[in-house]
């Protein structure tokens, strides 16, 4: 089977039993299937995934070195010498990149809050009102250059194997999907190493709970933990309003969310979101979902 076919046989039957647990355990029982802008967020997913930035990352590498063959003998950048973890034991792979991965991602996560024509971008994803599994996939696909690439390329270059890579993108998608989705989940004591739905729905809290917002772990909230950075009150569950402060300016529409950040729409602050609140870090607990 193809890589791209083997890809998108995973995504669909992840996507398909993380849509299955929200409707035997909802957070918000309420909230509709093809719930507002559902149709936007398919669109989304297709275009804009963790195996089109794999792929870009590939591609970028493969382009370096036709470059390189075109230079004269001697020139250029010593590739196999980088390779240096292809041979590394499968598992070892996996942990490493994942771990390393992931601190990457939260790094860059946070300076799209942080830095104001970065979070022009980033702010796409903030623009949804209800989160679920396929909320998960919202984003201007120049973030996906910016967040991803930068974690799956130093992978490429260093020689890790394509099967090690590709199941560390399907179990983040995973983890993307259910972090996201519509349940009520906290881990429990878990809660400390890993992301989870109740976790990272104060991150899309239109308020924040820190200078520049709360709770920007992808996979790993370990991160947040270490560098103060976590926000989840024992009560409310929720928050009351997701989104971001002024959302009601912002483009509707695919396309004019695609231009957004290079049109009137670059004049805005960086973060966008409401007035800071206290932060209370409270332990993970709540519903755990068994």
């Amino acid at each position: 089977m193809p890589l791209y076919l083997e890809y998108y046989f995973w995504l669909l039957l992840i996507s398909v039993g993380v849509g299955v647990l929200e409707r035997v355990w909802p957070r918000h029982p309420g909230q509709k299937v093809f719930r507002a802008e559902w149709d936007q967020d398919l669109f989304w997913l297709l275009f804009n995934t963790h195996f089109v930035s794999w792929m870009l990352a590939l591609a970028g590498v493969q382009l370096a070195r036709w470059f390189q063959a075109a230079l004269p003998a001697g020139g250029g950048i010593p590739w196999e010498s980088l390779r240096l973890l292809s041979d590394w034991p499968w598992l070892l792979q996996f942990a490493v990149c994942f771990v390393v991965k992931d601190f990457i991602e939260w790094n860059v996560h946070r300076l799209m809050h942080v830095v104001p024509w970065l979070w022009r971008f980033h702010r796409l994803h903030h623009s949804s009102e209800q989160l679920d599994w396929l909320a998960a996939f919202r984003g201007h696909w120049a973030e996906m250059v910016i967040l991803k690439l930068v974690a799956y390329l130093p992978m490429v270059v260093l020689g890790v194997d394509d099967s090690v890579v590709f199941a560390i993108v399907a179990v983040q998608t995973l983890l993307h999907e259910v972090t996201h989705a519509n349940l009520p989940w906290g881990w429990g004591r878990l809660g400390y190493v890993f992301n989870s739905p109740r976790l990272h729905a104060w991150h899309h809290d239109v308020a924040l709970h820190g200078r520049h917002g709360q709770n920007f772990s992808i996979s790993l909230s370990l991160w947040d933990w270490l560098f103060g950075t976590a926000y989840l009150p024992a009560q409310p569950e929720t928050p009351a309003r997701l989104g971001f402060e002024g959302m009601e300016r912002y483009p509707r529409g695919i396309w004019g969310r695609l231009w957004d950040p290079f049109g009137s729409g670059a004049r805005g602050g960086g973060g966008g979101k409401a007035s800071p609140q206290p932060r209370v870090p409270e332990a993970p607990s709540g519903r755990d979902g068994g």
